[in-house]
């Protein structure tokens, strides 16, 4: 089969040599032969050396991904063989319940978000290119896994940029709407009305380690969402859990879950949690535990001032409304954000608030969200737990 010549200009990015698969619209010289959005496309450098193997679309900025660096057909063997691989490099978590199958651009399938819930599976096709493969990505998926159901939730304003429709339904067999599976001896449920893939897997050894400083502490698990982190406490023995999260419906779903897990000493409540920590800090209500896991607040580069501010707010509120000696466990979930720069941000919170912080963990992502040197873009949780003191104290 003919495809298409895309040419690099003559100062290639060493990045797309080190092994990122991204090639924007102002690298490329020029494209011969035809096409179609989303077909493949073999890609060269201006030296006319064959460079990869990768899907195109005019519509994106990021307009080649490179999917293989060796002239071969993608093709159903090409899925299984990244799949396959992607499952290796799981090692020992795929005996679990619940994990995340393929991630992306880190397992070399740009666009393909695939997790697994017990007997489901949920699957995002972020890009057209990724969408054009759906059919032998599925065939690999039913072999390897046999699900009851896959559910696809392809979604959001980048989705339409790529050309897409929106799809959120079940595009093999059936299943409910709460997915039942288990995490760290925890039943929980992926909701396929809700954000993403339905549950978040990636702070479940974070959460995993928190539970070591429950026992018997009053604590509050801001930006809930479904409850990951507060039900890890109450399992680790905390006396009490308040779930904060502006999403009614993730809260409804937090509270089938304690129900499953038959948890008691918790309270759920449906607020805006900067209004809520600004408010609890009004009215001297203090924790011995404050959990911060909020959304991204910076999907590109120019709303990293904003970022930065909202983390500022959240964590210095937090610290006010945290006992002498309190933990604050706190998480940044955007790749626009470094490490650096999330913990600088703690640090001037921290000042303001006028106390002392000692870092107890440094947590990231677990193994099945690949994270790749070559690709920074694969590298966006940080997570710390922090011991608070009070200066004067001291």
């Amino acid at each position: 089969m003919q495809h298409a010549k895309v040419i690099l200009k003559k100062d290639i990015k060493r990045r797309v040599l080190a092994g990122h698969p991204w090639i924007y619209d102002n690298e490329i010289e020029k494209i011969e032969g035809d096409f179609e959005n989303g077909d493949i496309v073999h890609i060269f450098t201006f030296a006319n050396q064959f460079l990869g193997v990768g899907y195109i679309n005019t519509n994106s900025k990021i307009t080649v991904r490179i999917l293989s660096r060796k002239p071969i057909e993608i093709n159903k063997e090409f899925i299984k063989s990244r799949i396959n691989d992607a499952l290796k490099n799981r090692y020992n978590i795929v005996k679990e319940d619940a994990y995340r199958v393929v991630f992306g651009e880190a397992d070399g399938l740009p666009g393909l978000i695939v997790d697994k819930f017990g007997d489901y599976l949920s699957v995002q096709f972020n890009t057209l290119g990724i969408n054009k493969l759906k059919n032998h990505i599925i065939d690999v998926l039913l072999e390897n896994f046999n699900p009851k159901g896959i559910f696809e939730r392809t979604e959001g304003s980048a989705v339409k940029k790529e050309g897409l429709e929106e799809k959120t339904e079940w595009i093999y067999g059936n299943g409910p709407e709460l997915i039942p599976f288990e995490i760290n001896g925890l039943k929980f449920l992926a909701d396929t009305k809700g954000q993403k893939t339905g549950a978040f897997l990636d702070q479940r050894e974070n959460a995993k380690k928190l539970m070591e400083f429950a026992e018997g502490k009053e604590c509050l698990d801001c930006f809930s969402y479904t409850g990951n982190f507060g039900m890890h406490l109450l399992k680790g023995g905390a006396k009490h859990v308040t779930f904060v999260d502006y999403s009614e419906r993730a809260i409804d779903v937090a509270k089938e879950i304690a129900k499953l897990n038959n948890f008691q000493n918790c309270k759920f409540i449906v607020a805006n949690a900067f209004d809520f920590l600004k408010e609890e800090f009004e009215n001297s209500h203090l924790y011995d535990i404050v959990v911060l896991d909020p959304p991204s607040f910076a999907k590109s580069a120019s709303s990293r001032d904003a970022a930065f501010k909202g983390y500022k707010e959240i964590n210095y509120r937090s610290m006010k409304i945290l006992k002498n000696n309190g933990i604050l466990a706190t998480a940044s979930c955007t790749q626009v954000v470094s490490q650096k720069e999330f913990e600088d941000i703690i640090v001037d919170a921290g000042i303001d608030a006028k106390v002392i912080l000692r870092m107890l963990y440094r947590g990231g992502q677990p193994i099945d969200h690949p994270q790749v040197y070559n690709i920074l873009e694969t590298m966006y949780l940080k997570f710390l737990i922090l011991q608070v003191s009070n200066i004067k104290s001291q």
